[in-house]
C-alpha cells in the first residue's frame, strides 16, 4: 500500500496540473483491443443501449444471450434503472451529460462496432486531481469478457497520464460483483461509509477504493499482461 506523509509539500509541477485540468473533462475516443469508448451520443447510442440492457435476448458476434431478468443482471445497484423504454434511460442517461464534471462514455465492443455498456468519470476534482470511475454497467451478452476489465485499463491510463493523483471506484457494500472486479484491476480498499445514500428507497452503504499514481506502474503492466499477452 503506498502512503503519503500527512504534511507532505507537493511539489510546483505536480500543483500547477491543477491548473490545467478542467471541471468537465475533455472528450475524448479510448481505444483498446476489446472495446472502443466514445463520449455518449444519445442519438446514435441510445436504443442500441437500451435494446442490450432492457432484459431481452441479446447477439454479439458468437456471444448470445436469453431473456434475463434486467434487474439482476444489470441495474440493481445502480442509482436508477430498469428502464421500460428508450424514452426513460435517455432521461437518466441525459442527467449523466449534464451533470459539470462527469463524462459519461459509450462503452462500444471494438469486433462488432456495437454499443454494449456506459462508463464514466465523475465526481471530477481538478484541485485535488482526483476523479471517480462511476455509474459502469454491461449489456450481460459481454458479461464475463474482457471489456470491464479494458475499459478500466483505458480510463485508468488516461486519467494518470493527465496527471491525476488519485482515482476512486465506489459501489453499493452489496455489490460482490463490483467490488470483486475493483480489487482484481488493481485498487486498494479502503472502508465502508455506512447510510451514504437513499437508494431506490432502501438504505445504501458504500464500498470506497482507490489507486494512487505511484502504484499505478506496476498495476498498467499487470493489466497489460491480463489483456494482451495471448498475442
Amino acid at each position: 500500500m503506498t502512503c503519503f506523509p500527512l504534511d507532505e509539500a507537493l511539489a510546483p509541477d505536480v500543483l500547477s496540473r491543477r491548473q490545467t485540468l478542467p471541471l468537465k473533462p475533455a472528450l475524448v475516443t479510448l481505444s483498446g483491443r476489446f472495446v472502443r469508448l466514445e463520449p455518449l451520443d444519445l442519438t446514435r447510442d441510445l436504443d442500441r443501449l437500451h435494446a442490450v440492457s432492457n432484459g431481452e435476448p441479446a447477439q454479439l458476434g458468437q456471444r448470445s444471450v436469453g431473456p434475463y431478468d434486467p434487474d439482476a443482471r444489470v441495474w440493481r445497484y445502480l442509482f436508477d434503472g430498469p428502464f421500460a423504454t428508450p424514452a426513460q434511460l435517455g432521461e437518466f442517461l441525459q442527467g449523466l451529460i449534464d451533470v459539470p464534471n462527469m463524462l459519461p462514455f459509450c462503452v462500444f465492443d471494438a469486433e462488432t462496432g456495437s454499443q454494449v455498456g456506459v462508463a464514466a468519470y465523475t465526481n471530477n476534482t481538478p484541485e485535488h486531481l482526483k476523479i471517480e470511475l462511476g455509474h459502469i454497467w454491461y449489456s450481460p451478452v459481454v458479461q464475463r469478457t474482457h471489456a470491464n476489465v479494458e475499459t478500466a485499463y483505458l480510463l485508468l491510463k488516461h486519467a494518470f497520464e493527465l496527471g491525476y493523483r488519485r482515482v476512486e471506484w465506489k459501489c453499493d457494500a452489496l455489490n460482490e460483483r463490483s467490488r470483486r472486479s475493483a480489487l482484481r484491476i488493481g485498487f486498494q480498499f479502503e472502508g465502508i461509509q455506512q447510510a451514504h445514500f437513499i437508494i431506490k428507497g432502501r438504505n445504501r452503504d458504500t464500498a470506497w477504493f482507490r489507486m494512487l499514481e505511484g502504484e499505478w506502474p506496476v498495476i498498467r503492466e499487470k493489466l497489460k499482461e491480463r489483456l494482451y499477452s495471448g498475442g
